[in-house]
């Protein structure tokens, strides 16, 4: 038997290409949900890291140092086969989703506090000055200049959730990985787990050059 006819089996490949989109369907609405839930709880916890009460930023501080330290593999499997035994039992969605955005909104609140305090002091005073209530400086001032630093590193982290996404396999949850684990079993040919690798390519590969550009381009333009 020849390499294409063990590793790019077309028959084998167009056989399993449903199964494999169904799982490709399932990774991208995951990624999207925790990626969402990540920049929501990370934009949270950087503003009570930087403005909030002794209390809230000790708070802050001890979840995006923890979340940042654990293995999301660990924290999946803590959420799914650990917490039932506390009475709290998650669909393989709702572990996985819960998991990766916990994690990601510990790294997306470091990147938004850097893109806060990025911005110049000077904006502070100025829209102090002008009268503006701390939260009307924070949503109409601060926040939509710390956004712009904020694009190419959060999109960084938006390639990692997305990747971190092939994890959600070990609590059975048919995403892409494990629906092509699933056809290579049933075709008895790695095909579908090659179509799987390149699918992710397909997808991240765009989102790594991007990241590069915008990169570039804040480069040139603090120049």
């Amino acid at each position: 038997m020849s390499i294409f006819e063990t590793f790019l089996n077309y028959k084998v490949f167009v056989s399993t290409l449903p199964l494999i989109l169904s799982g490709l369907s399932t990774t991208l609405l995951l990624g999207v949900t925790s990626i969402a839930l990540g920049l929501m709880l990370g934009l949270a916890l950087a503003l009570l890291r930087l403005y909030g009460s002794l209390p809230w930023r000790l708070l802050a501080i001890g979840y995006i140092d923890l979340f940042r330290a654990i293995p999301i593999l660990v924290l999946l499997i803590v959420v799914y086969y650990a917490l039932p035994f506390a009475g709290l039992r998650l669909p393989a969605f709702g572990a996985a989703a819960t998991a990766i955005s916990m994690v990601a909104a510990a790294y997306s609140a470091e990147v938004f506090r850097a893109g806060i305090e990025a911005v110049p002091s000077g904006q502070f005073e100025a829209a102090r000055a002008l009268g503006l209530r701390p939260w009307l400086v924070m949503s109409k001032v601060v926040l939509p200049q710390a956004v712009r630093i904020v694009v190419p590193p959060m999109t960084s982290n938006a390639i990692n959730v997305l990747k971190d996404t092939a994890l959600a396999s070990v609590v059975a949850m048919p995403d892409l990985l494990k629906q092509a684990t699933q056809a290579q079993a049933l075709a008895a040919n790695p095909t579908p787990l090659i179509a799987a690798a390149a699918i992710y390519v397909l997808i991240l590969l765009p989102l790594v050059r991007l990241v590069g550009h915008m990169e570039q381009t804040w480069a040139r333009a603090k120049r």
